[in-house]
């Protein structure tokens, strides 16, 4: 039950205008469900000159002594018919509309909600969830949804008014034509329950063969490069067509199985009519029912038929939402990073304390990545921090800007704990350029000028302290040059450069270069170092980087090691510890290279 009940709760909002659209669709099947009943009335009362049952409409005829009228002018029941036909015809339209209103709004709301929910979401879930599988729930599982609720929901309102008016007006006209209308009508609706139910697994199959042959096509055109680097052309090719072949292979399955269970269920349909027609002609012969009565039954099996042979597979797609509702109530159970009124927006200037922070991540407690880390950064000064890989120093960062809290100790930052400071008004105060820099789909001005606040001006000379002003010039459109997806278009060290700029042209008061200079070439790296150190005196910048000539020139180099500071100081005074930095030092720059190759 609780698994309905969460398909309930994403209709919020638009519940009455589906108990509308079901009550139209009520009113619509009324009127598609009068036409019998006036044919039956045609043939058996002013044609076949029978006595009219219904009392006021006898007595309207009789009034109006329009009987030899309309006997003599049946195109006035022809015209009732067609008159009905277009109010059942608008009321079905009504209801349809208003049904795809909210099945719309619903879906919009859902995924509005959804992404909204998931901006909001702690780091940690985005680093545990497959991207794909999110955007399958965002998409894929609300569409699921949307079609239930718009058109399958309907139709199970649709079926429950006709079998139920319908089958009150054939009580009415004759228990035993009623029994024998009906007699097949649960073999149907079970035959079409267990056969999808049946075939669920080989719907499912066709789907997962589908996505195989997706990813097969996202992973050529994303790796397009490397595959005519390589020459694999054909080999994809042989690769995709196996893929290709699989899917059509089982959909092709599928549709043998649908085209099965159509034949066997419209033959069970016509036994069922015929068994309608046979037993109609047997009591009226008997002199039980009327010519008329047996048309009224005739028409009534046509059209209970298909939503009875329906309802089978509505049931088994009801079981497809019920499990899309629960994928996306999952989301919604995962809880969002809070901000808490009292949280404090102090000034932010760039002075840093880590005071014995131990930390490890909440899905492996047991491996400390950082262990009683203790160190200070001054505002303005540039701090380097290298060490081996694992040595916890992207995990460092993490804490730094709140992806993360440290499990013991304090980070401070102007002597403010960074717990009590809301997480959104930290984060819009230090900017990070990470090792795999994210471009998006648009042109070079709108990456840099990422929030459309800044001049020309600034966004210029954000490009050529990132020493990529000249590159863009060079571009036959300049900054509107389109970098494609993921910045394709773009080397690995433009990208790089263009995220610095990005950074640069927020005028952060502490910036962060998370091993975002190995892209680059020394030189570029020199001549962006430089421009940086001639910015105002009063930014704090920490590098993270392996290569130390990225580093040496900073104010502090830190050296941790398993966690732990192992080393800490200025370039001389780490050279003359011969520890780890001298040894990295000398294993990349040799014995005491000139440092005035290095722009020292």
């Amino acid at each position: 039950m609780k698994k309905i009940s969460n398909l309930w709760q994403l209709m919020i909002g638009n519940r009455m205008r589906y108990v509308f659209s079901m009550l139209l669709m009520g009113v619509a099947v009324s009127f598609s469900l009068m036409i019998p009943i006036i044919v039956q009335t045609i043939i058996d009362s002013f044609i076949g000159g029978a006595t009219i049952e219904n009392e006021m409409a006898s007595r309207l005829i009789d009034l109006l002594n329009a009987q030899e009228f309309v006997r003599n002018n049946l195109w006035i029941a022809g015209l009732m018919i067609v008159m009905i036909t277009a109010i059942h015809g608008f009321f079905l339209f009504l209801s349809n509309k208003m049904s795809a209103q909210a099945s719309e709004n619903t879906a919009k709301n859902m995924r509005d909600r959804l992404y909204d929910h998931i901006q909001r979401l702690p780091y940690d879930f985005h680093k545990n969830s497959d991207t794909g599988d999110l955007i399958q729930r965002v998409t894929s599982d609300v569409e699921t949804i949307r079609r239930f609720l718009s058109v399958q929901m309907m139709e199970v309102g649709r079926a429950i008014f006709m079998v139920s008016i319908a089958v009150y007006i054939m009580l009415g006209i004759s228990i035993k034509m009623t029994i024998a209308a009906m007699a097949l009508a649960p073999v149907i609706f079970l035959f079409a329950f267990m056969f999808f139910k049946k075939i669920e697994g080989a719907f499912k199959i066709s789907d997962e063969a589908e996505a195989k042959m997706s990813t097969v096509i996202q992973e050529n055109l994303n790796g397009t490069r490397v595959i005519r680097a390589f020459a694999r052309e054909k080999f994809e090719m042989e690769k995709f067509s196996i893929k290709n072949r699989d899917y059509s292979d089982k959909t092709f399955l599928l549709i043998k199985y649908l085209a099965y269970y159509w034949s066997i269920s419209n033959f069970i349909c016509f036994i069922s009519i015929g068994l309608v027609l046979g037993s109609g002609i047997y009591y009226a012969y008997r002199g039980e029912i009327s010519l008329g009565e047996i048309y009224i039954f005739v028409n009534y099996e046509y059209i209970l038929l298909w939503p009875i042979r329906q309802l089978g597979r509505i049931l088994t797609d009801l079981g497809k939402a019920v499990v899309s509702s629960n994928r996306i109530q999952e989301i919604f159970d995962y809880r969002p990073e809070t901000e808490n009124s009292n949280e404090k927006t102090p000034k932010i200037m760039g002075a840093i304390d880590f005071e014995e922070v131990s930390f490890s991540y909440p899905d492996d407690k047991n491996r400390e990545i950082l262990g009683g880390l203790s160190f200070s950064i001054r505002q303005g000064e540039t701090t380097a921090i290298i060490g081996k890989t694992g040595s916890g120093k992207s995990s460092l960062i993490h804490l730094l800007v709140r992806l993360y809290d440290c499990d013991s100790g304090k980070i401070m930052i102007d002597g403010t704990d960074i717990k009590e400071i809301s997480k959104k008004w930290l984060r819009q105060h230090i900017g990070i350029v990470l090792q795999e820099p994210f471009l998006y789909s648009k042109t070079i001005k709108e990456n840099i000028d990422f929030r459309s606040i800044n001049s020309q001006e600034s966004i210029h000379k954000a490009a050529e302290i990132a020493s990529i002003h000249q590159v863009i010039k060079d571009f036959d459109k300049g900054y509107e040059t389109l970098v494609g997806e993921k910045g394709v278009t773009l080397s690995g060290g433009q990208k790089q450069r263009l995220a610095i700029a990005r950074m640069l042209i927020n005028d952060y008061p502490v910036m962060i270069f998370d091993d975002s200079l190995s892209a680059v070439d020394t030189e570029t790296d020199i001549a962006i170092r430089e421009a940086l150190s001639m910015r105002k005196k009063d930014i704090t910048t920490i590098i993270i980087s392996h290569r130390v000539a990225s580093v040496f020139k900073a104010d502090q180099i830190i050296v941790l090691e398993d966690g732990k500071v192992a080393e800490m100081g200025s370039h001389d005074v780490l050279l003359a510890n011969h520890g780890y930095y001298h040894d990295i030092w000398q294993m990349q720059m040799g014995d005491e290279q000139s440092l005035s190759e290095l722009g020292r």
